[in-house]
This record gives structure tokens, C-alpha cells and sequence, in this order.
């Protein structure tokens, strides 16, 4: 079965960074996209970054563009995603969500979160 793995979060000050960790294990078929989602308390769940796993290609959410970045080692089957310069409103839970098969580009799954394997999420605290 495939399976999610999350680990990185914890409570930041304004303006530091943290490198989150998502494993990934029993895709036998691989996985078209692999991305980063958050939701605040109150709010929606949000795309943050995804990445292709063909082409690489990469789409970020407008708000944390410049300052979180995304990225793969296919060889330990694990995704990143640094983040710099983080902010208060960054504050939420991160998810890490795998796409079995292309239904749209990249960048349209992430903005519309259609993934179809999702991990438990790690907590992202950003105060002082």
C-alpha cells in the first residue's frame, strides 16, 4: 500500500527556516506528482508546491514563492520542502500528497489538491 511519511515540523521564529521530509513507500507503480499542502485552523487546505516526477517541473503557491523550495532524491524515494523566511501566517499542518496517474498539469492538481494519497501531516509553528 502507499504510503505518506511526514517529519520536519516544529515551532519557528518569524523569520528562520525548517526543511520538511516526506517519505514515500509502496508505490510499485510510481507516482505522477508529489507535492506539499497546508491548512490553517479556520481556513482551507492550501497547494503550497508540487513537483512533477517525469519532467521535474515544479509550481509554487504565489504566497510563499522566493522563499520555500521544493525538491526530490529519488533515490531515497523522499521529497523536500525548504522553507525560508517563514512567517506567522505559515503557521498550519503540512501535508505530503502523492498523484497516481495525470488527470491535468502540475500545477492545476496542486492548486486543486487532487491527489489521491495523502500522509498525516506535520506541524508547522511560526511565533515568537
Amino acid at each position: 500500500q502507499p504510503h505518506l511519511v511526514e517529519s520536519g515540523g516544529g515551532l519557528v521564529q518569524p523569520g528562520g527556516t525548517l526543511r520538511l521530509s516526506c517519505a514515500a513507500s509502496g508505490f510499485t507503480s510510481g507516482f505522477y506528482a508529489i507535492g506539499w499542502f497546508r491548512q490553517a485552523p479556520g481556513k482551507e487546505r492550501e497547494g503550497v508546491s508540487c513537483i512533477s516526477s517525469r519532467d521535474g517541473s515544479t509550481y509554487y503557491a504565489d504566497s510563499v514563492k522566493g522563499r520555500f523550495t521544493i525538491s526530490r532524491d529519488s533515490a531515497k524515494n523522499t521529497v523536500y520542502l525548504q522553507m525560508n523566511s517563514l512567517k506567522p501566517e505559515d503557521t498550519a499542518l503540512y501535508f505530503c500528497a502523492a498523484a497516481g496517474r495525470v488527470r491535468a498539469t502540475v500545477q492545476t492538481m496542486c492548486v486543486r489538491g487532487d491527489y489521491d494519497y495523502w500522509g498525516k501531516g506535520t506541524l508547522v509553528t511560526v511565533s515568537s
